[in-house]
C-alpha cells in the first residue's frame, strides 16, 4: 500500500525541480494513486481539442489549442511555510484530543 500524500488540494506549494523550479501556486487537484499534483498556472501543456457541441451552445466546446495544467510529481513540490514563505517538509502530529494535524517542519506552525 502506498504512503499517503501530505499535500492536499488548496495548499500553497513551491516547485523544487523541473522547468518551473522556484515558482509557487495553489494545488488544484491531486492523484494519490499516481503520486501527482496539478498546480495552478504551472507545467502548462497544450492539447488540441476537437470542437464538440453538447446540445446547449453556451456550454459547447469550440475546440482549438487548449492550454491547461499538467501533472507534477509530488516529490517535486514542497509546501510553503505559513510563517517564512519558504518551502518546508510536512509532519503529522496528534493533538491532546487525538486529532491529526499537519505541521510545517521548518517553523513548527500548524498548516490548515
Amino acid at each position: 500500500m502506498a504512503k499517503t500524500m501530505r499535500i492536499r488540494t488548496d495548499d500553497q506549494v513551491v516547485v523544487i525541480s523541473g522547468k518551473d523550479r522556484g515558482k509557487t501556486g495553489r494545488v488544484l487537484r491531486t492523484e494519490p494513486k499516481k503520486r501527482r499534483v496539478y498546480v495552478e498556472g504551472l507545467n502548462i501543456i497544450k492539447r488540441h481539442e476537437r470542437p464538440r457541441s453538447t446540445g446547449d451552445m453556451a456550454t459547447a466546446n469550440p475546440g482549438g489549442i487548449v492550454e491547461k495544467e499538467g501533472p507534477i510529481n509530488v516529490s517535486n513540490v514542497m509546501l510553503l511555510d505559513p510563517k517564512g514563505n519558504k518551502g518546508t517538509r510536512i509532519g503529522v502530529r496528534r493533538t491532546d484530543d487525538g486529532k491529526r494535524v499537519r505541521i510545517a517542519r521548518r517553523s513548527g506552525a500548524e498548516v490548515d
